[in-house]
């Protein structure tokens, strides 16, 4: 105030400039300025929830391995695809921009299917071996298994969902001005394949013949 009274012509040009910013920040939130952040946000935070279920799978792989080798040995070429398709997944590059990089995320996607498609089969053959079937160590890891073949669902759900929302937001109105003229720099997420949806999860139901 002091110097809008000893510099009328200055505080004159100011004057309107402080208005327009005093009437239009409150309505900026209001526009979604947000929006774009915040969906970012929550889409890595479920891809990382998604990451941390494939690695879990990934860890109780080994002992599974091991444990179905002291039963079946002899099911030699069924046991390497596994820990080849371990490996292979294990080894994709991952970080913080591979679900806004095509190729990395269909390479990571493509790792881990082979890894399930692999470890499907390992189940399989368990049915030949009673034995196996009835070992506690086994039925444990078991049990780790099919639980965290739900969480990789759950987490791969919430993942595909926060990257609808996210992606919307950046094809949509109002948020897409800002993503346009505000947030340049922000890229769409990859999303799953509905082929790799419709994947069959590694049955563990040994109860049942497959």
């Amino acid at each position: 105030m002091l110097t809008l009274r000893l510099n009328p012509t200055f505080g004159s040009r100011l004057l309107p400039a402080f208005l327009i910013l005093l009437f239009t920040l409150p309505l900026l939130s209001g526009c979604g300025i947000n929006t774009i952040p915040t969906q970012e946000e929550k889409a890595k935070a479920a891809w990382s929830e998604v990451l941390n279920q494939y690695q879990r799978r990934a860890d109780l792989i080994p002992n599974l391995v091991e444990t179905v080798k002291g039963y079946a040995a002899q099911e030699k070429d069924v046991l390497t695809s596994v820990v080849e398709a371990r490996a292979k997944a294990t080894q994709t590059q991952v970080n913080v921009n591979t679900p806004t990089n095509p190729e990395q995320f269909k390479a990571f996607q493509e790792g881990q299917a082979g890894l399930t498609g692999a470890l499907s089969r390992l189940l399989a053959i368990v049915e030949n071996y009673p034995d196996l079937k009835s070992n506690q160590n086994f039925l444990a890891l078991q049990a780790q298994l099919e639980g965290t073949e739900n969480r990789i669902a759950v987490a791969r759900r919430d993942y595909i969902e926060a990257v609808r929302v996210y992606n919307t937001s950046l094809r949509t109105f109002p948020t897409v001005l800002w993503a346009r003229f505000w947030y340049t720099d922000a890229k769409p997420f990859e999303n799953f394949t509905i082929s790799e949806d419709k994947m069959e999860l590694p049955k563990v139901d040994f109860g049942k013949k497959s």
